[in-house]
């Protein structure tokens, strides 16, 4: 079941949405060779609380974190842990706020400490690809626009895009219908409203777009050891055009 939001609503999420994004903000300077994505998900799970927010992953589907940190080949899920980042390392950090009821989702990629000229391209490519999806949720445009704007420009780089994680509603609840592949053809699926609130969040790797999960049942890599990034916004379809509610600038 799709649920509209009203303006009010819409509000609410933006709220959530500025707290989530505070968090984004200060891992910019935080993150850094030396510290391991357990230090990021102590600091975000700080930050949270700090700002009378809730974690709520946490307990979502039985997950036991307030952050996904995906590190180099891993898609999404990665959980935090006290391996020590390094120069060139590509992480992931995915996660999701309440705020007095309202909720907001949204993954940053960051390079730890020194990048390369791949991963540069990579986050580039994806970051691009994340706002020319965000450009198509249009009133009366359809599912497929977003995936096809996506999937083109990707492509056409190079790169290919994750299939088995894909954008979806949002709220009240972390993951509602409808679902927003990253990939598909143009004029194709649902047809967009005012009032709903999505995510559009690209996988893009930079080999194949399969994947294998790991024994932990959560975390998702690259088939063949390929580099993956993800950037992710919660957006309302407005009459205006988008309305991002996680954005951090």
């Amino acid at each position: 079941m799709i649920t509209l939001k009203s303006p009010r609503e819409i509000e609410m999420m933006a709220d959530s949405g500025a707290v989530l994004a505070s968090v984004h903000r200060a891992l910019r300077d935080f993150i850094k060779p030396g510290i391991t994505s357990w230090d990021i998900e102590l600091f975000v799970h700080d930050i949270i609380k700090k700002n009378n927010a809730v974690a709520a992953q946490i307990g979502f589907e039985g997950y036991k974190y307030a952050t996904c940190c995906s590190i180099n080949d891993e898609i999404c899920h990665g959980f935090p842990r006290k391996e020590v980042l390094k120069d060139n390392d590509l992480i992931k950090v995915d996660m999701c706020v309440e705020y007095k009821g309202a909720m907001s989702d949204s993954c940053w990629a960051y390079v730890v400490g020194e990048s390369t000229p791949e991963i540069d391209h990579l986050m580039a490519v994806t970051e691009k690809a994340l706002y020319l999806g965000i450009e198509q949720a249009q009133v009366g445009n359809r599912i497929g626009d977003i995936g096809h704007a996506i999937q083109t420009y990707v492509e056409g780089e190079n790169l290919s895009v994750v299939r088995d994680f894909i954008g979806h509603g949002i709220g009240p609840t972390i993951h509602e219908a409808p679902q927003v592949p990253h990939y598909g053809e143009k004029g194709k699926g649902l047809r967009l409203k005012e009032g709903m609130v999505i995510t559009i969040e690209p996988m893009v790797n930079t080999g194949t777009w399969q994947m294998k999960m790991d024994n932990n049942g959560w975390t998702a890599r690259t088939k063949d050891g390929g580099l993956s990034c993800q950037y992710e916004h919660t957006l309302a379809i407005t009459k205006e055009g988008p309305k991002l509610l996680t954005l951090q600038d």
